[in-house]
Parts: structure tokens; sequence; C-alpha cells
């Protein structure tokens, strides 16, 4: 009974310090998950600064502090981490990014923010990692303490970056390391829009292999309730690594037939012969024809999830969406903004990556 009533006490004491005004320092804020965590904090009463190298070109740019620059500029850093409570730390460059870069802007990246966070005395900094660092799994779900095995630049600089946050945990730091599935929502377009394009246009879309594998995706606006959670609860339960996905999932079959049916065209999920199309979204990548990565599609045809236990009774995480909740809030924003981003391409997750060869589908589907 003491045990319970000291929980509840530490609980009701969490509660009480998210009700609290904090100053949030986030960077990559002129990113997707930047902003919409942004919004999140703000809506919540929070101070939030934004630190990118991207212009921070929101309606909300009135209300945050701004800092445009290259995170691995310590100089910036005074300006940057200036009366700040917390850091969350989204930057990071893009899978489809240069091999340098990547390795760089988040092993480098990670490394100085962390030291200059520390040398100012802050001491609650959360990391957002990603389930790229366990590889291309071979049993589900994953959990906290399975081994970690990076695919490609992006995923082995997550790792590497991870064990930098460890290193600060022991130096004293709380170092929460969140790693969300896939997630989508407000200003997520990147390889997303494939899937909104071909269904905005009445077209079938192609999965790799049968589609009836199941796959966990993400709602932002979960993804920044879990960052909150692991901001300003109690040192003692945030101070770890954490799986973040949707609590609500089926197969990707399921989850891409809910936009098709969104747009009310009739078309469906058309599965695809599974290792011919590995071994051509192959090529193509070798030849820089695609936007797909080797993380995505070797993973695309077989099961993906994630356990979210850790998380929802350490911290109290409760995910609102679905996949197909997610997927339809995210295509709804997409046919509303549309015309915005004609003729737009590049590596960041607010505009559609180049869809290469991959384009020519919408002639077959």
């Amino acid at each position: 009974m003491k045990g319970g009533a000291a929980l509840c006490l530490k609980e009701q004491e969490a509660a009480a310090f998210r009700m609290t005004k904090a100053r949030f320092l986030v960077t990559g804020g002129a990113g997707f998950m930047g902003i919409n965590l942004i919004r999140y904090l703000l809506e919540r009463g929070h101070d939030v600064t934004s630190y990118d190298l991207a212009p921070f070109d929101y309606p909300e740019a009135d209300r945050v502090r701004i800092v445009t620059g290259d995170i691995r500029d310590t100089r910036l850093h005074d300006a940057a981490l200036a009366d700040v409570d917390i850091v969350v730390h989204c930057a990071a460059a893009l899978p489809l990014a240069d091999h340098d870069e990547i390795t760089s802007s988040i092993v480098d990246g990670t490394t100085a923010l962390l030291e200059s966070a520390r040398a100012r005395g802050i001491t609650r900094f959360v990391h957002t990692s990603s389930t790229a660092v366990y590889g291309i799994p071979d049993h589900h779900p994953l959990v906290e303490d399975d081994p970690l095995h990076g695919v490609g630049p992006y995923g082995s600089a997550k790792v590497v970056a991870e064990g930098i946050c460890e290193r600060f945990r022991d130096r004293g730091m709380c170092v929460p390391v969140l790693r969300p599935k896939s997630f989508v929502g407000p200003e997520r377009l990147g390889v997303f829009e494939l899937l909104y394009d071909f269904a905005y246009t009445g077209h079938n879309f192609p999965v790799l292999g049968s589609g009836n594998n199941l796959y966990q995706l993400l709602d932002v606006e979960d993804l920044s309730q879990a960052v909150l959670l692991a901001a300003t609860a109690d040192e003692a339960v945030a101070n770890d690594t954490f799986n973040v996905g949707a609590a609500r999932f089926g197969t990707l079959r399921e989850s891409f037939q809910a936009v098709l049916d969104r747009a009310g065209h009739g078309k469906r999920v058309i599965g695809l012969p599974e290792a011919p199309a590995i071994w051509t979204l192959r090529v193509l990548e070798a030849l820089h024809l695609s936007p797909l990565y080797k993380w995505v599609y070797e993973t695309a045809g077989t099961d993906s999830y994630v356990s979210i236990d850790k998380i929802t009774q350490r911290l109290g995480f409760a995910p609102k969406y679905s996949n197909e909740d997610a997927l339809i809030r995210n295509y709804d924003w997409y046919v509303a903004n549309r015309d915005r981003f004609a003729g737009a391409s590049g590596v960041t997750h607010r505009v559609p990556w180049k869809k290469g060869a991959l384009a020519l589908a919408r002639l077959v589907f």
C-alpha cells in the first residue's frame, strides 16, 4: 500500500510538472516533426526556440524564438541554448542525403549539442532516434533491449548517436531516447507522397509482397505527446530508451487501402512479387533513380512493429491515432495543400521526394 501511495504521488508530481510552463529548444524546428512538436508545445503554454538550418516560415513565427543555422556550428549554441530548460533534438540529415552528411549531422551534431547543453547546466535532453537502429528484424514485436543493427549510413549513425547519449547519462544528464516508428501527419510529404499522389490521381497502389504483413506507423501528434512525457516525467523513469508507435494498427494493405478509399476512385492495393521488386529497387537506388532506400524496401514486405509497453507503463503514453487515422489525416492535409508543392522536390519530409523511375509506375497501375 505504501509503495502504491508513493507511486501515485510521483505520478501527481510529474503531472503537475507537465502543467508548468517550460522553455524548450527544438532542433530541426522548421522540419516536419519540429513544426508539429512546436505547435503541440505552444498549445500547452510552453515557450519554444526553433534551431534549424532551414528558414522558419510558418504562421507561428511570431510566437517562437528563431535561431537559423547548422546545429554543428557551436558559435550559435549560446544563442540557441539561452534561457532553455529542455532540449528536444529532432534535427538530422535524412536517409537520402550524402553518406558523410548523414554521419556528420547525426553523430557530430548530437555530440556538439550535448556538450553545449551540459556546459550550460541543461540537464534534460530528449533525443529522437529511430526504429531503424534495429536493422532488418528477425522477430516481432521489437523491444528496447533487442540488439542494434543499423542498416545503411542513417541507421548506423543513429546507433552511434544513441551510444553518445548513454555516455552523457553517465555524466549526470537525463537523456531520454525515443525510437519512433515511421510517423505521418500535417506537413509530411517525403516518400509518403507516392501513396497520396497515386490515390489523388486515381491509380492503384503497388506494395511489395502481398501487403498482408503487420506494419505499425505513428501519428506525429502522438509522437509529440511522447516527447512531452519524456521531457517532463520524473528523471528516475524518463532517463531511458523507449519505442514509440501506434497502439492500433493492421496490415500494410489495410492501412494503404484506407487512403485509396478516402480518395474515392475505387482503386486497390496491388501486391508485387517481393524478390524481383526488391532487386529492381536495389538497382534503381544504386542508379539514384528511386526515392526508396534499403531499410524501407527491405522491410516493407515483412512484419514491422515494436512493443510500446515500456513507454505506456512507465510514462503513461496513450496514442490517439491508429495507422489508418494517421494516414487519412495526412492525406487530407496533402489534398488541401497539394498546389503548394507542384514541381517541388528534395530530401526533406516537407516536400515530395524525387520519384525517379517510380513515377512511371502510374502508367501501369
